[in-house]
């Protein structure tokens, strides 16, 4: 499993999060909402730092994970956050 985080997608975490280098983000499982991967739950992202990372990758300093508890939700596949023009915010795929 692989995170990849775009260009535009990381400037607006920086933004809208007010990200530093040395900062973490993870992205976790929660119920509800809707999602093509797990029926019922949606993705969901906090600053927070890492105990058991299953992913992880590191961009302009900022570090991008998924902990190993959370990886039931991405069934092996690839996690993509690409930038939405229109929604004007990142949106998340599974490859």
């Amino acid at each position: 499993m692989e995170i990849t985080i775009q260009p535009k997608a990381l400037a607006w975490y920086k933004e809208e999060l007010n990200l530093q280098e040395g900062d973490f983000i993870r992205f976790f499982a929660r119920y509800g909402g809707c999602s093509t991967a797990q029926k019922g739950f949606s993705l969901g992202i906090e600053k927070a730092a890492p105990s058991d990372p299953k992913a992880q990758t590191t961009v302009d300093g900022i570090t991008f994970f998924i902990e190993d508890s959370d990886a039931w939700y991405f069934d092996g596949h690839n996690l993509i956050v690409r930038f939405n023009e229109q929604l004007n915010e990142p949106v998340f795929s599974l490859e």
